[in-house]
């Protein structure tokens, strides 16, 4: 089953352009997870054999995960934590997802809707506490392209060159996430270190 969802989402972009990109990865981002590689790495594979535009493959993919992070934002903004505790279970949003989510933000603050995006099975929800605390939309919307943008640009990059070696993709982009979460971690515990010398200082 996952094997036809895959063609199908790999003919849509093919057929669809960059729209079906845009289309599939606001839906990754916002209320239908599903893996983002299965959208971009495919792109990144009919531009290699020019049938596309790498550039508006990954703008358009960056694009769709913002639009998809600001409508959960808004949801929770608009509606409220009762709203998606009792709802949410209906589009895969458990409440205890919802708890982890909320104690992630507010463990790390603004920062995590950047380093969220970059993390899998957090990606798709970081935008539910932010918008639950109202973080400014600007800021929300910058650290959210940044994240985005940074897994697209590699997922995109992975399906350009070893496009048609689904063992090596496999291979490769577990490698990239331990590397990723690796460095997160290391960038999290400077950036405490900093703040905690920062209020020692104002002290």
């Amino acid at each position: 089953m996952l094997h036809d969802i895959v063609s199908w989402i790999v003919d849509t972009v093919e057929v669809l352009g960059y729209g079906g990109i845009f289309i599939m990865m606001f839906l990754e981002s916002s209320f239908f997870p599903f893996p983002s590689e299965v959208v971009m790495v495919p792109a990144g594979y009919l531009a290699s054999k020019g049938e596309m535009n790498i550039f508006l493959a990954i703008g358009a993919g960056i694009a769709g995960s913002l639009a998809g992070a600001v409508f959960n934002y808004y949801l929770a903004l608009k509606f409220g934590r009762r709203f998606l505790a009792k709802w949410g279970k209906y589009v895969l949003i458990k409440e205890e997802t919802l708890e982890k989510m909320e104690t992630f933000f507010a463990k790390h603050g603004h920062i995590s809707t950047f380093s969220g995006r970059l993390i899998p099975a957090v990606r798709q929800y970081i935008s539910l506490p932010a918008g639950l605390a109202k973080m400014d939309i600007w800021k929300f919307s910058l650290y959210t392209s940044l994240g985005a943008g940074i897994w697209v640009v590699i997922l995109t990059v992975l399906g350009y060159f070893i496009g048609e070696n689904q063992d090596m993709i496999k291979q490769y982009l577990q490698i990239i996430i331990i590397s990723i979460l690796s460095l997160l971690v290391i960038g999290i515990l400077f950036y405490i270190r900093l703040k905690v010398k920062k209020n020692i200082i104002h002290k």
